[in-house]
């Protein structure tokens, strides 16, 4: 019998020497169940020594996104003024849903002024924000992410498909007039996906640096944004490109 720590070792070997494994051949080179291959990339998964994919497995790409606590002191004043416009779309008595993110969490202290809303989210920090008697607030179930003090994986999607929600808002790294919102994180990205599903109204926070740009893992497409807000320093070419692509556009 291979113990799970042989297993692993063997796994990544594999993975050096290929670049990209699949479960079921994992499952017969080792002769163990696909149901214990699918365990062990989810325990390398979350060491961050694999990357799971359709049908197998891939080495990570060295991350390059910034740390979400830097993330958080980057580009305040324009987050601040992204979150002031987007709470004019929110009214008293609406369900909401709010992904993780830096523009979202600022735009959680806009949204504390707001009474009587219900807001369901996967982020701690907006969890915290909101909390309080004027309003009820949900913080989904998951698997705590590595970096930012969120929820995620399948748990949390699963909770997420249980409601149908006013309006949810999302903060992506990236988004494009063409080919819509982006995240660098695929986790970050399928929670994203799983709340536009649950939404009438779907509005991403975007500031200007994060206009006409793409990343690694598309959430929304560009047909499923209802509003994209962002701040003044966008320029003129930033919003007529996305109006043009049929995006409604707050300034």
């Amino acid at each position: 019998m291979m113990w799970a720590k042989e297993r692993h070792q063997r796994i990544l070997s594999m993975l050096t020497a290929n670049q990209q494994v699949s479960a079921n051949d994992l499952a017969e080179m080792l002769s163990v169940s696909r149901e214990t291959i699918r365990r062990d990339l989810l325990d390398l998964e979350q060491s961050g020594k694999v990357a799971r994919v359709h049908g197998g497995a891939v080495l990570p790409e060295p991350r390059s996104e910034d740390p979400f606590r830097q993330r958080m002191g980057a580009q305040i004043r324009a987050k601040s003024e992204i979150g002031k416009k987007a709470v004019g779309l929110v009214q008293p008595g609406q369900t909401i849903l709010i992904d993780a993110g830096s523009t979202t969490a600022i735009f959680a202290r806009e949204l504390a002024k707001v009474p009587g809303v219900s807001v369901i989210t996967n982020s701690i920090d907006i969890a915290m924000t909101l909390q309080g008697a004027e309003r009820e607030v949900l913080l989904l179930g998951g698997r705590m992410a590595a970096d930012v003090p969120a929820t995620v994986g399948e748990l949390t999607l699963a909770e997420i498909r249980r409601f149908h929600v006013d309006l949810c808002f999302s903060a992506p790294v990236a988004v494009h007039p063409a080919k819509g919102a982006y995240f660098y994180d695929l986790q970050e990205a399928e929670i994203a996906i799983a709340m536009a599903a649950q939404a009438q109204q779907r509005i991403i926070l975007a500031d200007h640096g994060k206009l006409g740009e793409t990343s690694r893992v598309q959430s929304w497409p560009a047909a499923q944004i209802s509003t994209l807000v962002t701040n003044r320093a966008a320029t003129d070419d930033q919003i007529a490109a996305l109006r043009r692509a049929e995006i409604p556009v707050l300034v």
